[in-house]
C-alpha cells in the first residue's frame, strides 16, 4: 500500500514550530492553565492537552457532512485522523507532525498534509463538497506569531473581519468554508462560545451570508466530560445560498443521529443582532422568559447599567502579597495610616448587600490582609516606608512585569473608592454591594461608580430584585467550573428597570430563567 505524501506548491511539507504558538491536535479544545502551557515543549498529543472527539459525534457529523461516497472532504485540523480515517475520499490538514503521521497511519486512502493550515488554504486550487471536524481551540493570548497574522489576514480578505482577541476556532472555520464548493456542508464540534463570545459574530455573519442554512446545536450535557469548556455542534449546508435566520436547537445530551436534529428556533439574524446582542444564549431559556426580558429591555422602558454608572476593573497590583499587609504587619514597619487603604481583595469577602465600617473593623480585629500600600508618585517617603522597600520581598515585587513597566514601581495605579462593588466571577448570585466604608477593590472585582443621585437608588431598588440575577446571567457568560463572568461590556448592558416595572414582573417565570441559565453553565442548582 502506498501512503500518499503531501506537497505545498510542489515542495515536500515539513512541521515547523513558530515561537509563542501552541499547537496540538485538532481534536482537543486547548484549556490548558498557564502552568502546563510553559511546560509544554509543543510536541505531541498530551502535551498539547488534546481531548479527542468521542466516536458518537465523529460518526454523527459525517453522516451530516457526507451525502455521497464520492465527496471530498476536508478536515482543517485533522489530528490523528479520526475524521479523515472514516471517509475514504479526504483531505486532513495538520500541523503537529507527531499526530499527523498518526493519521498517516490511521487513513493510508487519505491525503494529509503536515503543515500550516492558513497557509496551505490561501495558496490552494482545491474545493471539497463537505468538510468535518474538531479545530483547536487556542485563544488569542497563544495563538500568536506569523500563524495568527496569516489567518487574520486571509479572513479579511474572505470579507470576515475578526478582533485581536479572537480565538483560533472562527478562523479554521472561515477559511474552511471558502474551500467548500456550491451545494456543500459542513458539520464541526465548536465551542459553546459560539453562543456568546463577540468574536463568534463574524463567524455567524460570514456563514449566513455564504450558505443556505446555519444550524447550531447546543448540548447540556459535556461532550468533553474532563473539560471545563462546553462544546456544541455547528451544521451548516447549500453552500453558495445565503439565509436571513440562524437555527438552534437544544439538547439535554448527545447521542448519535444520522441527520442534524428538527430545528427548534428561527432566529432572524436582526433579532440576533439588535435584541438580543449577538448572543445565542439567551434562547436556551423558555419562550416566556425571553419575552419577559425582551419586555422589560426594550429601548422604551429598559435602562442599562452602564448608562447609570461607570464601571472597570478595579486596581492591578502587581504583587498582591507585597502591597497588602495585615495590620500586624503595618505595626512590625510602623507605616503611618496615610500611605494605607482599606481594600476588599474578592467579592468571598463582602456581605450580601453592604460593605460597611463594622465589617471592615472585624478584618482588622481578624488581622486580614486587608491594607493596601497606597502611595503617591511624587510623595516623599516616611523612614518606615523606606524600610518596607527596602526588604527582599520588595526586591522581588519590583521584578514582577507590572511592576518593572511602571515608575516608580511601588506606586499602585488607578485606585478608585466605587459606590458599589460588582463580583467579577459569581456561582449562585452576582454580588452588587453598596460600598459605605470607603474601600477600594482589586481587579478581582468591579468598581461601579454611580453618575447621579437618583442613578444610586434606582441601582439599590433593582438589586433588590430576581430580575438582577436574570439580567446578569444573560448578559454574563458561563466560565469552567459553572461560574458566571462579567467582563466590564457585559456588566454595562445589565438591564435596570424601573421599580413599577419590578412589582409587575412575574418572579416564578424570572426564577425559572436563572435556574435554566444556571443549569447550561453547570452550577449545581438545589
Amino acid at each position: 500500500m502506498v501512503r500518499k505524501q503531501a506537497t505545498f506548491n510542489n515542495t515536500r511539507a515539513v512541521w515547523y514550530a513558530l515561537p509563542n504558538v501552541v499547537f496540538g491536535t485538532a481534536h482537543g479544545t486547548k484549556l490548558e492553565s498557564q502552568e502546563e502551557n510553559t511546560r509544554r515543549p509543543g510536541g505531541g498529543a498530551k502535551q498539547s492537552g488534546a481531548y479527542y472527539t468521542p466516536d458518537s459525534v465523529v460518526r454523527s457529523l459525517l453522516k451530516w457532512a457526507v451525502q455521497d461516497p464520492g465527496d471530498r472532504l476536508l478536515d482543517p485540523a485533522c489530528g490523528d485522523g479520526r475524521f479523515v480515517a472514516n471517509h475514504t475520499k479526504s483531505v486532513g490538514i495538520e500541523l503537529n507532525s507527531d499526530s499527523s503521521a498518526i493519521a498517516m497511519r490511521r487513513a493510508p486512502s487519505a491525503l494529509i498534509h503536515t503543515g500550516d493550515f492558513f497557509a496551505w488554504a490561501g495558496s490552494t486550487h482545491e474545493t471539497f463538497e463537505c468538510a468535518a471536524g474538531n479545530p483547536p481551540f487556542i485563544r488569542y493570548q497563544l495563538f500568536s506569531g506569523v500563524v495568527r497574522k496569516r489567518a487574520l489576514a486571509l479572513c479579511a480578505r474572505l470579507g470576515a473581519k475578526f478582533s485581536g482577541l479572537a480565538s483560533s476556532w472562527p478562523l479554521f472555520l472561515v477559511a474552511t468554508a471558502h474551500l467548500i464548493r456550491p451545494g456543500g456542508r459542513m458539520a464541526f464540534v465548536v465551542p459553546a462560545e459560539i453562543g456568546h463570545a463577540p468574536y463568534s459574530a463574524p463567524l455567524v455573519r460570514y456563514l449566513t451570508a455564504n450558505f443556505g442554512r446555519v444550524h447550531i446545536i447546543a448540548i447540556k450535557r459535556k461532550i468533553f466530560p474532563k473539560l471545563s469548556e462546553d462544546c456544541w455542534l455547528l451544521f451548516a449546508d447549500k453552500k453558495g445560498n445565503r439565509t436571513k435566520n440562524i437555527c438552534l436547537t437544544a439538547l439535554p445530551k448527545f447521542e448519535f443521529r444520522e441527520t442534524p436534529p428538527p430545528i427548534g428556533t428561527r432566529l432572524e439574524i436582526r433579532v440576533w443582532e439588535e435584541k438580543w446582542n449577538k448572543r445565542l444564549r439567551p434562547l436556551l431559556m423558555a419562550t416566556p422568559v425571553q419575552d419577559l426580558y425582551q419586555s422589560m429591555s426594550s429601548e422604551s422602558s429598559g435602562t442599562r447599567l452602564g448608562d447609570l454608572a461607570r464601571i472597570n476593573i478595579g486596581y492591578v497590583s502587581g504583587a498582591n502579597e507585597f502591597f497588602h499587609l495585615r495590620p500586624s504587619e503595618v505595626a512590625k514597619f510602623g507605616i503611618p495610616n496615610d500611605c494605607l487603604q482599606t481594600t476588599v481583595r474578592s467579592s468571598r469577602a463582602l456581605p450580601p448587600l453592604q460593605l460597611n465600617h463594622r465589617v471592615v473593623e472585624r478584618w482588622l480585629r481578624e488581622d486580614r490582609k486587608t491594607l493596601l500600600l497606597r502611595l503617591d508618585r511624587d510623595q516623599v517617603l516616611p523612614r518606615a516606608v523606606k524600610a518596607y522597600l527596602g526588604t527582599s520581598q520588595a526586591e522581588k515585587a519590583s521584578t514582577t512585569y507590572k511592576c518593572r513597566t511602571r515608575e516608580p514601581w511601588y506606586v499602585v495605579p488607578d485606585i478608585k473608592i466605587p459606590d458599589f462593588f460588582l463580583s467579577y466571577m459569581s456561582g449562585r448570585r452576582v454580588s452588587l454591594v453598596r460600598n459605605s466604608a470607603g474601600c477600594a477593590c482589586t481587579n478581582a472585582l468591579h468598581s461601579v461608580q454611580v453618575k447621579s443621585k437618583e442613578s444610586l437608588q434606582r441601582i439599590k431598588t433593582a438589586t433588590r430584585s430576581p430580575f438582577f440575577q436574570l439580567s446578569c446571567e444573560i448578559e454574563g457568560h458561563p466560565l469552567g467550573g459553572g461560574m458566571l463572568k462579567l467582563e466590564p461590556r457585559e456588566a454595562c448592558n445589565i438591564v435596570v428597570p424601573w421599580e413599577i416595572q419590578l412589582s409587575d414582573a412575574d418572579t416564578r417565570i424570572i426564577q425559572e430563567g436563572i435556574t435554566e441559565l444556571q443549569s447550561w453553565r453547570h452550577y449545581e442548582v438545589t
